[in-house]
């Protein structure tokens, strides 16, 4: 073999020999550095710092809150009764007025014709009664002395009968003339405030107009009308004593209302009624609770907060915040006495109080949580916690 070919061989097993060296070295060291990344992880995982706080059991009256629409006690839709104009318009939008204070003026002029033309009726039927009450009179004593027949004086009678009901009715049709009159005049039925009015001076309005003249709503008393679910509503009714809703009803403390600015309504109010059907599309049954207005406050189609309040004993309360939801369920990061994380199962009032969740399975008093579940956590992951003191994580709690 010449030398060259010699040469060249030994140089490619050089360079072969050299990257296989290269290939090992960069394995070990990857694989060094992995294990030192992952016992960094487990290093750091003892080291950090988690909030955490102690179950306990409380008796604590809660707020619950369900979103409210308000109604005025009546909202009355002004329709005219008659064809016409309007003619004049005596009050304004948003004033309030009283019970039948007059609202508007329709001019109907036929109206007053009709009226004038019973009252000519019921006077010429008043003398053809007259009349007939004279040829009665004149007939009766010639029939008594045999002169003419007596069923001369029976067609006199029945001819004055015919007369008196010819009477009768132009007096009804003058009544009905004045009351279809009086409909040119449109009054309120109640004490109230004026909606919108969208037909100004000199619009033609009647009876069949799509729109009504205004409406006046009697806001004297409000009420708020908010939802229940199916399971809000079981278990409402076997937290209250009674054989009908209307007995569990009475057993509801006077219930607050928060206003759209987040205040407080000074007055307070009343759950008074339940929705015998339960809405097929939303699942849900209507309550209606009545609030007081005497400085009219409120107004018809705003909205609100109801909040009722329930009283709890020995209940076990966690911050919502310490919760995180999968799949429809709660879940808690539990530790356990060798701070080890295990995610735990909750089970929990259907209705939120406030910024806090209701136990009712899988806490116990002494069990320690972690306080924040805004950052993700492994089971078995160990952690330093930090326990929180009582007066900070209920601090909210009213």
């Amino acid at each position: 073999m010449k030398p060259n070919k010699l040469l060249k061989r030994a140089f490619n097993s050089a360079i072969i020999y050299s990257l296989i060296i290269s290939i090992v070295s960069l394995f070990f060291s990857c694989n060094n550095k992995q294990n030192g990344s992952t016992d960094a992880a487990s290093a750091a995982s003892l080291n950090t710092t988690y909030p955490v706080f102690k179950v306990i059991s409380q008796t604590a009256t809660l707020q619950t809150e369900y979103p409210a629409t308000l109604q005025g006690q009546q909202n009355i839709e002004i329709r005219p009764r008659i064809d016409g104009y309007i003619e004049q318009i005596y009050i304004d939008e948003g004033a309030t007025v009283k019970k039948g204070q007059l609202l508007f003026r329709i001019s109907a002029p036929q109206y007053q014709q009709d009226v004038n033309n019973a009252a000519a009726a019921i006077s010429s039927a008043e003398a053809d009664v007259s009349t007939a009450e004279l040829q009665v009179k004149k007939t009766q004593p010639l029939v008594e002395k045999g002169i003419i027949s007596k069923y001369e004086l029976e067609s006199a009678e029945y001819t004055l009968q015919a007369r008196q009901a010819a009477l009768a009715q132009a007096k009804a049709d003058l009544a009905n003339a004045r009351t279809n009159l009086g409909y040119t005049t449109v009054t309120s039925p109640v004490n109230g405030v004026i909606g919108t009015i969208p037909y100004r001076l000199g619009s033609l309005v009647s009876s069949t107009t799509a729109m009504p003249l205004t409406t006046v709503s009697n806001i004297g008393n409000v009420y708020a009308y908010f939802s229940l679910n199916e399971k809000q509503l079981l278990d409402f009714s076997r937290q209250y004593k009674g054989t009908t809703l209307q007995a569990k009803l009475s057993q509801l403390p006077p219930v607050t209302l928060l206003l759209s600015d987040g205040t407080e309504y000074p007055e307070k109010g009343r759950v008074e009624t339940i929705g015998g059907l339960i809405n097929t599309e939303t699942g849900s049954a209507s309550f209606r609770a009545t609030f007081p207005n005497p400085v009219g406050l409120l107004r018809s189609g705003g909205s609100a907060m109801v909040q009722i309040p329930v009283a709890v004993s020995d209940a076990i309360l966690i911050p919502q915040k310490s919760t995180y939801e999968l799949q429809g369920k709660h879940f808690v990061y539990l530790v356990d006495g060798n701070n080890k994380i295990t995610s735990t199962e909750i089970e929990v009032m259907s209705t939120p109080v406030g910024q806090y969740f209701v136990v009712t399975r899988g806490l116990k008093t002494g069990d320690t949580v972690v306080l924040e579940t805004a950052s993700p956590l492994q089971d078995s992951t160990t952690i330093t916690p930090d326990i929180q003191p009582e007066n900070k994580v209920y601090a909210n709690l009213k």
